[in-house]
């Protein structure tokens, strides 16, 4: 399997990027005139590509800010532990999180680009297996063109190998690299010797298919709005066997994580070097007794899950007057019973309203908000005075661990779930994060695969095209897919979930990517795509929220020119042909 790729791919030394995209050092273990002259050096050189997607990941302390969970930071649904300068409204095109994206892409682009020119005069692989790697190498390169594309919009297109010295090339335009991503998959999905999908267990499993291909062009078309292109691949994606896995939020665990909805993933594994961080990152109560809980769930996204039956979810119908209060006012319904009196005069100081606290039956009263809801709100988020099997001094609890505020201890039975923000009291992700030791060795690296492509986000886009193409039944369909399987109310099944048309579908639609999708790395990009992220992201009174709404630090919206990343200083310094997306400032 894919995996054992990237077990045997440090023999290789691979080189990880510098300070720009030129890194362009061979192998250290092996001579440019010997890599790919064997069928195993073919094999570790195209698993090294795949060894991108790694790049400075497993460190312990270290967030790699091209890894795409992290990103849902800046969308409508996630956040950030720290202030984000990008948020905040001070980042400048200096920042490292431009240049680091722009190098580890560019990375990937180099390695592609060096096996398709080695692979066919070099490798001695026999030729279907040739023409299998060289599909998947074009996959790889289209891929990291088209996260480029996503947030520079417009830049220089390499082909082949290039030196430091070569590396002159002004940006593409938008529309030139959306074609060369095309020219790539389409070439790929062309390719007879590529799969369309690998079944689980699979020693190829990991690999990029056809299927993925697929995914990718119609994402593609979404961009460019060609909604009938979109949904055509799309269909050959369900053609190709892919479809929903049965059980939501078993879906993000390492048992399926190769179950038919996965389309293409990072592989995984819980070996040092070869296993995710989510556990170190978003893992706060885990199998490792805490984590430092760096992204987190925004309450936007607790709020926009609807209730069971589909009707919106309202605080006032479960607080009536809950609305009226102030932020700091409404603290007092999510702390603890029987507080001390310590506690309730630090509440008091904070502006919670104490005269509206039950020393009996505070909890019961706020857990109800949390009732009666999408299910895939507790499969997504740990909610107050809600229960997680976690970990204490590295082995599991012997009851489950309960969330409350304020936070008191930890403990082996009954105690709180600890979190490395006691002070401050937020919303936990549970999607992917392990629930007790199970055998594991740290929360540096994680066993489970994460997800770049899955068939619940293609129903999503194809429900998506389907209705900016008029085809509104259609896309209720496939919204009702995803419903079914989530168990919350379907479209046009009772009032509140009629369909009104077009704008209605189209919101819902976008909607239902936010509740679907949170931790994967999907909903910023959605915004962005939609022209949203001023509005969702900056609207009155912003910020990295508590709980119930008060901000602990303010987001501030400087301009519609946010919305596309800068071209990094370093890189504008050493190409003088490139040049600057306007608003920037190095």
């Amino acid at each position: 399997m894919m995996k054992k790729f990237f077990a045997i791919i440090i023999a290789l030394s691979l080189g990880s990027c510098q300070d720009n995209l030129l890194d362009t050092a061979p192998y250290s273990s092996v001579s440019d005139a010997t890599m790919w002259t064997t069928d195993n050096l073919t094999d570790l050189g195209v698993a090294g590509i795949y060894n991108t997607f790694r790049l400075e990941m497993g460190h312990s302390g270290l967030t790699t800010v091209h890894e795409l969970y992290q990103t849902d930071r800046f969308g409508y649904t996630g956040q950030g532990r720290w202030d984000e300068p990008l948020l905040r409204g001070t980042i400048t095109a200096g920042d490292a999180m431009f240049s680091k994206v722009w190098q580890h892409m560019y990375e990937g682009i180099q390695r592609a680009n060096d096996a398709l020119l080695n692979i066919p005069a070099k490798s001695p692989s026999p030729e279907k297996k040739k023409a299998r790697y060289l599909a998947e190498c074009k996959f790889l390169r289209a891929y990291f063109y088209f996260r480029l594309n996503q947030l520079y919009k417009g830049v220089p297109i390499y082909l082949e190998p290039f030196t430091p010295t070569e590396a002159t090339k002004p940006r593409a335009t938008e529309a030139e690299v959306w074609n060369q991503v095309l020219a790539d998959l389409d070439a790929c999905i062309a390719e007879p010797n590529l799969p369309d999908r690998y079944a689980s267990g699979n020693a190829d499993y990991g690999h990029a298919t056809k299927a993925a291909a697929y995914a990718l062009r119609g994402k593609v078309y979404m961009y460019l709005k060609q909604w009938e292109k979109a949904s055509a691949d799309f269909q050959k994606v369900k053609d190709a066997g892919h479809t929903l896995f049965g059980d939501y939020k078993a879906l993000f665990t390492e048992a399926n994580e190769q179950c038919p909805e996965m389309i293409f993933s990072i592989q995984h594994r819980g070996e040092q070097g070869y296993g995710n961080n989510f556990q170190l990152f978003i893992g706060w109560p885990s199998a490792f007794r805490r984590g430092w809980n760096y992204y987190m769930p925004s309450p936007n996204l607790v709020d926009l899950h609807e209730n069971i039956d589909g009707t919106p979810f309202k605080w006032d119908n479960i607080i009536p007057g809950f609305s009226g209060l102030t932020v700091a006012e409404r603290e007092v319904f999510f702390l603890r019973n029987n507080i001390t009196a310590e506690e309730h005069a630090a509440a008091s100081a904070r502006g919670a309203k104490m005269s509206l606290y039950l020393p009996q039956g505070n909890e019961e009263r706020i857990k109800k908000a949390y009732e009666n809801r999408d299910p895939r709100l507790q499969a997504n988020v740990v909610t107050p005075y809600a229960t997680f099997r976690g970990a204490f001094n590295f082995t599991d609890v012997e009851s489950l661990q309960t969330m409350r505020w304020p936070f008191r201890g930890q403990a082996a039975t009954g105690g709180d779930i600890q979190s490395d923000t006691q002070i401050n009291f937020y919303y936990f992700y549970r999607k992917f994060v392990i629930e007790g030791v199970s055998g594991l060795i740290d929360r540096n690296y994680g066993p489970t695969d994460f997800p770049i492509l899955r068939y619940g986000d293609v129903l999503l886009m194809w429900a998506e095209a389907l209705n900016e193409a008029g085809a509104t039944a259609e896309a209720v369909e496939k919204v009702n897919e995803v419903r079914k399987r989530a168990g919350v109310a379907l479209l046009n099944s009772n009032a509140a979930t009629a369909v009104k048309g077009q704008e209605d579908l189209r919101q819902r639609i976008r909607n239902e990517r936010r509740i679907e999708l949170p931790g994967e790395g999907i909903n910023y990009f959605d915004e962005l795509r939609w022209k949203t992220w001023g509005e969702k992201v900056f609207y009155t009174g912003s910020g990295k929220k508590q709980i119930w709404g008060a901000n602990v630090s303010d987001y501030s919206y400087k301009g519609d020119f946010l919305m596309t990343w800068p071209i990094p200083t370093g890189e504008i310094q050493m190409n003088p042909n490139l040049v600057q997306n306007p608003g920037w400032i190095d």
